[in-house]
């Protein structure tokens, strides 16, 4: 088959590839068979076009700012597809009303689109906010608190190679999964559904798509009045206010000119934040995370940050040293220790009362059912070939075999079987994926970092061997994902498959440029101590870096017994508290939306103080919305609050360029 499509060239050709109307929901309960009668559009009704291309690369390319900004900032990372839709509906009618384009695209163009921008938004950015960030502040330093950036050509290599090899582990998944198990694939079953609803009701797409339009101008003017250094002094408007400085702080005192001062709020992270990207963030993540997350900065705040500044240990060197050396440090040096065992455990046990799952997944693997000789040619059509999932994953493996060996120092042999065991984890998190739009990507990644961590003492070994995992079963869901939204509406898998991988290309330039520009150097993620006593907040605290780096630490530092005693105790009771949290879920399903958020707690202690509490004011707002208008707010909050997340990292991005040009 030619690699793109003809366009529909008049409006005419394009109303003969209208939508079906039948409802994604009728076709989650077909068959195979009857998919294959009554859904699929053929061979012939134009999708994998260069026009939906170009768009999906366009618009993954600015999308995956917003993953890298707002991955960098909450270590989530969140779907574009949907976005990308509304958007790539609208800018798309602008063209036919302005005479720029002569005929609307098709909803398998736009399909198409939403799988080239899904790949280059959220597949390449994972590994730069999980496993890359936290390889830059391991190589910092107190002699070069700078750390060192990898090379750019290597990181560019491993990000293409990673996304290129998640992407055709899908391949041999996609049939047994959506085909013949319809698992629901919740998101891609949502964009399959928005899809349809902006075809048949273009006035009610063109006002969601002015909502996010106007959000993202909105959110843009903060980067330029919080970070664009325009005068000596730095920008026209302070990034954080210290609104909180006459309530009481936990006690302490240090020295600034030589006098003893008190502490104040501030200096335990307890400030506004002026930029509104964690607002949006906490309206799009739900109010019982957020509430947990508010509940486990305070008890960082008033309880385990107090304590360990009184928790006095002397170490084998014979230096007395404090659990929490500084009130601004308390969120990296003792939050870290107990939230982060808090989420491990909770996804780890959580992934293990999932055997079912797993058991199925393994089941599943190369299980073929007999069809009709018409189905099996339409099979062998339009299916994604065995052959190009073997290409792809030898080819894809021993690039990413070789590269980990040549540059992180892991073994050939233990690289081999990090491609192996990844084929068998992203087969298991797919079907998460798949059964409840949850993809253990954090669990994965652990695994293997505690795997590897036995096998090769060195942490750039641990974390890039576990990245490996991570990205793999990442990538693997996402174009599940996409696949399910293009079953739904008839699409040909094939031409979906080949448009996910042209993404790749632009998500890696982006997030790599991206990347390098708002953070320069080590500091953006770890603060500056300075020398009069205080500290510039890091722009991004990274807390899923930080979390990847604190396992590397245990797995592969100088052991538990180097550890201070008060970290330990809090790794202690973090894991008893997740495994807790998970008990309480399970043994209390109906009170699920009180129960305490593992999720939320271990966030709220490994992050600032400002962030839970900016997304706690996005939560009550959503809420508040949705109470007040249920109906209002399920057609506005979600392009109201993706708008302002892209207008404020996009700008952020432009910024940073703009703050280097100016600097030199």
């Amino acid at each position: 088959m030619a690699l793109f499509q003809q366009a529909p060239r008049t409006v005419e050709e394009a109303e003969q590839y209208k939508p079906l109307d039948i409802s994604p929901d009728q076709v989650l309960e077909m068959d195979e068979a009857e998919w294959y009668e009554k859904i699929y559009r053929g061979d012939d009704v134009p999708q994998l076009t260069l026009r939906a291309t170009l768009m999906g690369s366009f618009l993954g390319f600015l999308l995956a700012f917003t993953n890298l900004y707002i991955g960098l900032k909450t270590g989530w990372g969140l779907g574009v597809a949907i976005t990308a839709c509304i958007l790539s509906y609208s800018i798309w009618n602008f063209f036919l009303k302005t005479g720029v384009a002569k005929s609307p695209m098709t909803i398998l163009e736009n399909n198409c689109m939403q799988s080239t921008a899904s790949a280059a938004g959220y597949s390449t950015g994972g590994t730069m906010v999980s496993a890359i960030a936290a390889l830059l502040i391991l190589s910092a330093t107190p002699e070069n608190p700078q750390g060192e950036h990898m090379d750019i050509i290597i990181l560019i290599c491993w990000t293409i190679f990673l996304a290129a090899f998640g992407t055709v582990l899908a391949i041999p998944m996609k049939r047994n999964l959506i085909n013949q198990e319809k698992l629901k694939f919740p998101s891609g079953t949502a964009a399959a559904t928005t899809l349809q609803s902006l075809y048949s009701e273009g006035v009610e797409a063109l006002k969601k798509a002015k909502a996010l339009t106007i959000a993202a101008a909105s959110g843009a003017i903060f980067p330029l009045l919080i970070e664009l250094k325009v005068k000596a002094g730095g920008a026209l408007m302070a990034a954080e206010w210290h609104i909180f400085d006459k309530l009481p702080a936990p006690g302490g005192t240090h020295l600034i000119d030589g006098k003893e001062v008190p502490y104040k709020s501030s200096d335990w992270t307890m400030v506004w934040d002026v930029n509104p990207v964690m607002i949006a963030a906490g309206a799009l993540v739900g109010l019982r995370i957020a509430i947990y997350m508010m509940i486990g900065g305070l008890a960082l705040v008033y309880g385990l940050g107090d304590m360990g500044m009184n928790a006095e240990w002397v170490n084998a060197d014979g230096e007395v040293v404090q659990a929490v050396s500084k009130p601004w440090k308390a969120w990296k040096e003792i939050g870290l220790w107990t939230g982060v065992p808090i989420m491990l455990s909770y996804g780890l046990l959580q992934f293990a009362t999932q055997w079912r799952t797993i058991v199925r997944a393994f089941s599943g693997l190369g299980k073929k059912t007999e069809v009709a000789d018409h189905q099996a040619k339409l099979v062998a059509a339009t299916e994604v070939p065995t052959s190009w999932f073997a290409t792809g994953f030898c080819l894809s493996g021993a690039a990413i075999i070789i590269t980990a060996n040549a540059f992180f120092d892991i073994p050939m042999h233990f690289g081999l079987l990090a491609v192996v065991l990844t084929f068998f984890l992203a087969l298991v998190a797919a079907r998460a994926t798949g059964e409840s739009d949850i993809t253990p990507v954090g669990a994965m990644g652990k695994i293997m970092q505690l795997t590897f961590g036995t096998f090769i003492p060195s942490g750039t070994a641990n974390l890039m061997s576990a990245s490996i995992t991570a990205n793999g079963a990442g990538c693997a869901a996402d174009l599940l994902t996409d696949l399910k939204s293009g079953y739904l509406l008839g699409a040909n898998p094939r031409r979906q498959f080949i448009a996910q991988m042209m993404g790749i290309l632009a998500g890696t330039a982006a997030t790599v440029t991206g990347f390098r520009l708002l953070v320069p150097n080590a500091t953006a993620l770890t603060g500056v101590d300075l020398p009069d006593g205080t500290h510039i907040a890091p722009d991004f605290p990274a807390p899923a870096a930080q979390a990847w780096k604190a396992v590397a630490d245990v797995m592969t530092g100088g052991g538990i017994d180097a550890m201070h005693p008060m970290h330990l105790t809090a790794i202690y009771w973090g894991l008893a508290l997740g495994a807790l949290f998970l008990v309480l879920e399970i043994t209390l399903p109906k009170m699920k939306a009180y129960l305490p958020s593992a999720t939320g707690i271990g966030l709220g202690l490994i992050l600032p103080f400002q962030y839970p509490l900016s997304m706690c004011v996005g939560a009550v707002i959503a809420w508040y919305w949705t109470k007040r208008n249920k109906e209002h707010a399920e057609s506005y909050l979600v392009p109201v609050a993706a708008g302002l997340i892209a207008g404020i990292s996009i700008m952020g991005v432009l910024v940073a360029i703009l703050n280097t040009i100016m600097a030199s």
